[in-house]
C-alpha cells in the first residue's frame, strides 16, 4: 500500500515513524523545503515531495492531511487531481468531511485526531467514518491506523474532545510523571531509573484498564487495601484537588473560560 502524509511536521512525522516501524515500505512525504525534513527523509528512508503534482503522479492508495486547519482546504484542493481510489485521511483539527469533501469531490473522506505515540505505534487515535463511505473504506482506513496503536470509532462531532483527551492528555500525564519522578528522586531513586519505572507503571496501568475494560475507580480500589498505604496517597491527592485538577485542565483545553 502506497501511504503519502501531506506535512511533515511533528504529527506528519509521528506517523511516518510508526508506519516505518510497522513495515511499510511505500511511504512518502508532501512538505516544502526544509533541512529538518529531509534529513528525517533520509534517516527514515522515505520519498520526499516538494510539489502537489508529484504526489498525484504518485498515485497513491492512501493520503494523511496532517497541514495546520488554516491551510488544509488550500493543501486539499492542489490534490484534486488524486485517482478516485485514492483515500483521505484528514488530522487537521476543525475541518471536516464535507469541506473536505468539497473539494476532493471524488474521494472517500475520513477525519482522525491521533496523538504524538503514534511515533512508536502506541497511538490514540480518534476515527470518524464518512457514512457515504462503504465497507471498503472502513476497512481500508482502519488498517492503516491500527499499526499506528489503538484506534476508538467516534461520530465527528465528538472529535473536539477527543483530540483535548487524546492529544492534549499525554502533556497531562508528562506532568503527572514529571511530578513523580520528583518525589522518587526526594526518597534516594536516581533520576533515570525513576523516569524509567514511572513510564512503565503508567505504561502499565493504561494497558491494564484498556484490556480489562473496567472503570477506572475498580482499578483503583483493586490496590487500595483498607489503612494501606495507597489509599493514604489517593487521600493527599484529593486534599490537594487532584480530581478537580484534571477536569478543570479538560475544560480549559477544550476551550472554556
Amino acid at each position: 500500500m502506497k501511504i503519502t502524509v501531506v506535512g511533515v511536521g511533528n504529527m506528519g512525522g509521528a506517523i511516518i515513524r510508526g508506519l516505518v516501524n510497522s513495515g511499510v515500505d511505500e511511504i512518502s512525504g508532501l512538505n516544502p523545503t526544509n533541512p529538518r525534513v529531509s534529513k528525517l527523509a533520509k534517516q527514515l528512508g522515505f520519498k520526499l515531495f516538494t510539489t502537489a503534482s508529484e504526489v498525484i503522479a504518485y498515485q497513491p492508495d492512501v493520503v494523511i492531511l496532517t497541514t495546520p486547519a488554516n491551510i488544509t482546504l488550500a493543501v486539499a484542493k492542489e490534490l484534486n487531481g488524486l485517482p478516485s481510489s485514492t483515500i483521505i485521511i484528514s488530522a487537521a483539527a476543525g475541518v471536516r468531511q464535507h469541506d473536505l469533501q468539497e473539494v476532493l469531490p471524488n474521494n472517500a473522506i475520513a477525519t482522525m485526531i491521533p496523538n504524538t505515540p503514534v511515533a512508536v505505534n502506541a497511538g490514540t487515535i480518534g476515527l470518524a467514518l464518512s457514512t457515504r463511505d462503504g465497507a471498503a473504506t472502513s476497512t481500508a482506513v482502519t488498517h492503516v491506523l491500527n499499526q499506528l496503536g489503538d484506534v476508538i470509532m467516534v461520530d465527528e462531532d465528538k472529535l473536539d474532545i477527543v483530540g483535548v483527551v487524546g492529544g492534549c492528555g499525554p502533556a497531562f500525564v508528562d506532568v503527572f510523571m514529571d511530578a513523580m519522578s520528583d518525589a522518587a528522586v526526594k526518597h534516594g531513586l536516581d533520576r533515570q531509573t525513576a523516569y524509567k519505572l514511572i513510564a512503565s507503571m503508567v505504561k502499565g496501568t493504561g494497558a491494564l484498564a484498556y484490556d480489562t475494560e473496567k472503570s477506572p475507580a475498580a482499578l483503583r480500589d483493586e490496590v487500595t487495601s483498607p489503612a494501606g498505604t495507597t489509599i493514604k496517597g489517593v487521600e493527599a491527592l484529593e486534599k490537594h484537588g487532584f480530581r478537580f485538577g484534571v477536569i478543570d485542565a479538560v475544560n480549559k483545553a477544550n476551550g472554556e473560560k
